[in-house]
């Protein structure tokens, strides 16, 4: 199996964040031992939300299980979760704000019902 090197265009400040989460909820579980470090756990989720790189590809880059890898990568972007406000918090912000840039994602789907013939 090859494994491949990736760049993530994050800052280290994002990495440093992220691992710094994951080694406060490790010691708050008292986590004994786990096969990465927190630093590397922070970049193998990263490289999955910013990359979308698959389980399987991230297990090979990582040498880890892919149960492994999904299980870290939920662990991860479960305590992203849990940082970020609710709707309420996040309007409130931006009524504050001179302008606020939404960014969304357009996702291709299929409504063969929804269209009509020419």
């Amino acid at each position: 199996m090859l494994s491949y090197p990736a760049t993530i265009p994050l800052s280290s400040r994002t990495l440093n964040h992220r691992a710094e989460r994951i080694r406060g909820h490790r010691k708050q579980r008292r986590s004994r031992w786990r096969r990465l470090d927190p630093g590397r756990q922070a970049l193998l989720a990263l490289a999955h939300l910013r990359n979308g790189d698959t389980y399987t590809r991230l297990a090979a880059g990582f040498e880890i299980g892919v149960a492994t890898a999904w299980r870290y990568v939920q662990e991860a972007i479960a305590l992203l979760s849990s940082t970020a406000g609710n709707l309420a918090t996040a309007m409130q912000r931006i009524r504050r704000l001179a302008y606020a840039i939404l960014d969304g994602t357009l996702i291709p789907i299929d409504r063969v019902a929804d269209q009509k013939p020419y």
